[in-house]
């Protein structure tokens, strides 16, 4: 027994002194090994990424504190991409031994990291070429991936850090912004920085100050301007027309950790007096006054997700989100929200300013709740989930803002839109001697224009679940709003109350307003019909029924026969292009007969044609005004013509 204590004495002596040489030799050949390191990083960057990368001078001082001088790397025939004239450095010695990297504190004096972009040339661009690394059948976890990713930056965080004249520049093709770091401090957990922005015509002061623990994995910071003025993002208005500012900015990082085999992360965001302004968007500034999300982040093997018990909050405006993306099969995209009851009007008083201009001003009653349950499988687009359902509970509108929907009930002067320009106006009422009642229109038009516009619109509440479906997946398929899935309802909402712009702010006003439209029951599905026959643009300056069957046929819409209303109904998505459908004798082009045809079948499909209905002489000529267009020669016009497949029944 005494002999092997001896044993185990002597094993762990020889260890102890074999780490004490190992040591003695590191610190011996410290600053060689730490020269070969450099050389390397060095030829690896020629290689992989065509830049020099120099070090002046570097050297260690003891075991773990390093010191480097005038560090520059300069890709090939390109503009400095970094320059530090000093840093200094402390690493922790046991993640050293086992080949990683992590930072106590740092030292920063005097540099600047620069992207510069010149035509279609930048100094960074070796940088963002992708390397596929892995074979496409190699399975990636998602979750182990970005704890690892997350813990190497965590690492490179120093607990102590002071960088002072130490600066970000982009330069995109004269589009310059520096953002000047006069103080950047990290001790005993607390971060104190001071930044100076500076771009054409434009400075500012921002501030990022807080707590934050890297090794905990743990933050709360704010950022905010030093004068507690708005904040406003330079580089981006040139770049992309977009202004964007706010007041402050409050993140806060709780937990961010592995969890029976998943990465969670939990903490919270909020904005003040967001401003954003775009073309795209809306014509004036939305503007947000309180914004919050409490998020629950969780990453598995294969699937990155919100969870459900995160919590969203715009102004008065509670829900509770979940997005997800899976890929364990097949790619799946789902999104869920739901909004717990609340009051109508905390939700009318809680929308962003300048996105709902037409609702400013507007009062309601009662309460609703909402729920949006939504998922893709893009190798099964054809099963989509599309649910959205409100429900209502004594919901009223007591009063208007500039959408006065109770207008469609009377007499009213309507202006079209075209190309930005009003057309001239037209009464909408008895008054006007072209105005038609629908019960003078030929009920073969009505159930020609139902069927190629809107074949459900007595039955739906101004929404079709299925074209919306069917929308949503071409729009997905073809990485663009290719397809809308637009209702009588909705061009209603639109040519009256709203105006053509192709703004993300006037597609969502579209949607409220049709929605309390119909389910409201403000005017009868029969006078909105009435209103659409008499309203819509059927030719060069023709708007209403009334003046398009003169225009084309010099009758009244009540003495029109099959083929004509058939050619009516065909033109109202290009009215404008009408005559592009006739051939020199003025017959129908085949494309335009096939339409007809397959138009014609869907009506006796569904009882809306009998025989006797297409039996005998139904001629179909030009013999109004509009056959005077027929004579003009395109040249250079784009034609828009419709697809059999366009048609939506």
């Amino acid at each position: 027994m005494k002999k092997r204590k001896q044993k185990g004495l002597l094993i762990i002596k020889i260890c102890a002194i074999i780490a004490l040489l190992g040591l003695a030799l590191l610190f011996a050949f410290r600053n060689t090994i730490l020269n070969k390191v450099i050389q390397r990083v060095d030829a690896k960057m020629k290689q992989d990424y065509q830049c020099n990368f120099t070090i002046q001078n570097a050297e260690f001082h003891g075991l773990t504190n390093l010191e480097f001088h005038h560090i520059a790397l300069v890709p090939k025939e390109a503009d400095t991409l970094i320059h530090i004239n000093e840093l200094k450095t402390s690493v922790n010695f046991w993640k050293l031994l086992i080949g990683d990297i992590q930072l106590g504190k740092l030292e920063i004096n005097k540099g600047f990291i620069q992207l510069v972009k010149n035509g279609n040339h930048a100094n960074y661009d070796a940088f963002l070429r992708s390397k596929k690394e892995k074979k496409d059948n190699d399975e990636v976890n998602y979750a182990k991936l970005l704890n690892r990713i997350t813990s190497k930056l965590m690492d490179l965080v120093p607990t102590d850090m002071r960088v002072k004249g130490f600066a970000f520049k982009i330069n995109d093709n004269g589009n310059k912004v520096i953002f000047d770091f006069n103080e950047l401090a990290l001790a005993d957990k607390k971060l104190k920085t001071t930044i100076q922005v500076t771009s054409d015509n434009f400075s500012q002061q921002w501030s990022i100050n807080g707590f934050a623990d890297p090794r905990d994995r743990k933050a709360d910071l704010t950022f905010s301007n030093a004068k507690n003025d708005t904040i406003k993002i330079p580089y981006l208005d040139k770049k992309f027309n977009l202004k964007t500012g706010f007041k402050s900015i409050h993140f806060n990082l709780e937990n961010l950790g592995m969890s029976n085999g998943e990465l969670h992360a939990d903490g919270y965001s909020s904005i003040e007096n967001l401003f954003v302004n775009h073309a795209k968007i809306a014509t004036k500034d939305v503007v947000i006054k309180n914004a919050r999300f409490d998020y629950h982040w969780v990453v598995g093997p294969r699937f990155v997700a919100i969870d459900s018990t995160s919590t969203m909050q715009l102004n008065n405006i509670k829900c509770n989100p979940y997005i997800s993306y899976s890929n364990e099969k097949d790619k799946v995209y789902a999104l869920k929200l739901k909004i717990p009851k609340m009051k109508a009007q905390d939700f009318i008083s809680s929308l962003p300013t300048g996105l709902f201009r037409h609702f400013e001003g507007m009062e309601a009653q009662g309460n609703f709740s909402y729920s949006l349950n939504f998922e893709y499988n893009n190798h099964k687009p054809k099963n989509i989930i599309f649910e959205s359902k409100l429900k209502p509970e004594g919901l009223k509108i007591t009063k208007y803002g500039d959408a006065d929907l109770n207008k469609l009930n009377g007499s009213f002067v309507y202006r079209a839109m075209d190309k930005g320009v009003l057309q001239r106006p037209i009464l909408v009422g008895p008054e006007n001697s072209n105005y038609t009642p629908l019960s003078e229109i030929s009920h073969h038009l009505r159930n020609c224009v139902l069927t190629s516009e809107d074949p459900s619109f007595f039955s739906h509440r101004g929404f079709i679940n299925e074209a919306f479906k069917e929308s949503i997946v071409k729009n997905i398929k073809t990485k663009k709003f290719s397809r809308g899935a637009s209702t009588i309802s909705m061009q209603l909402v639109k040519n009256i109350f709203l105006t053509r712009e192709k703004t993300l702010s006037r597609k969502l006003e579209e949607i409220l307003l049709v929605y309390i439209l119909e389910n409201n029951h403000i005017s009868s599905k029969e006078r909105m019909l009435e209103v659409y026959f008499n309203i819509i643009e059927w030719g060069p300056n023709i708007y209403g029924i009334g003046e398009a069957s003169q225009f084309y046929f010099q009758k009244r819409a009540v003495d029109l026969n099959i083929n004509e209303c058939l050619f009516l109904a065909t033109i109202i998505p290009n009215p404008k292009g009408f005559m592009y459908r006739l051939e020199n004798d003025h017959q129908l082009k085949p494309f335009a007969k096939q339409q007809q045809k397959f138009i014609t079948k869907v009506m006796f499909r569904r009882n809306l044609l009998v025989a006797n209905d297409t039996i005998g002489n139904f001629p179909f000529s030009i013999t109004g005004p509009a056959k005077f267009f027929l004579k003009q020669k395109p040249t250079a016009v784009e034609i828009e013509t419709n697809s059999i497949e366009d048609f939506e029944f």
